[in-house]
């Protein structure tokens, strides 16, 4: 069993700033890329920002130079650091693990239940 649990949402004014956290947990016998996704009412899921084992970092346009990933894979957990927010990040936002169990290296996607940034004044 392998959990993803997030924390840090809510609601904060334009221009203010949010971290989010997410812990991964259970039978984990090596995780690789760690991520964030947002999914706005009536969009498909996007992704955010990604992060390698080794510190690789991928983004979306949408939020370069704003957003921050970062991750302690000591304690299996990705963090997202968010500034100058906007209205259109208002979302849920999800992590995701891309892990393995088992030594064979089949790997999986697992994600977290998902933490809801508003941003609005």
């Amino acid at each position: 069993q392998v959990q993803l649990v997030e924390s840090g949402g809510g609601l904060v004014q334009p221009g203010g700033s949010l971290r989010l956290s997410c812990a991964a947990s259970g039978s984990i016998f090596s995780i690789y890329v760690m991520g964030w996704y947002h999914q706005a009412p009536g969009k498909q899921r996007e992704l955010v920002a990604t992060i390698t084992t080794g510190g690789n970092t991928n983004y979306a346009d949408s939020v370069k130079g704003r957003f921050t990933i970062s991750r302690d894979n000591a304690k299996n957990t990705v963090y997202l650091q968010m500034n100058s927010l906007k209205p259109e990040d208002t979302a849920v936002y999800y992590c995701s693990a891309d892990l393995s169990k088992t030594s064979t290296g089949i790997t999986y996607r697992y994600w977290g239940q998902g933490t809801q940034v508003t941003v609005s004044s």
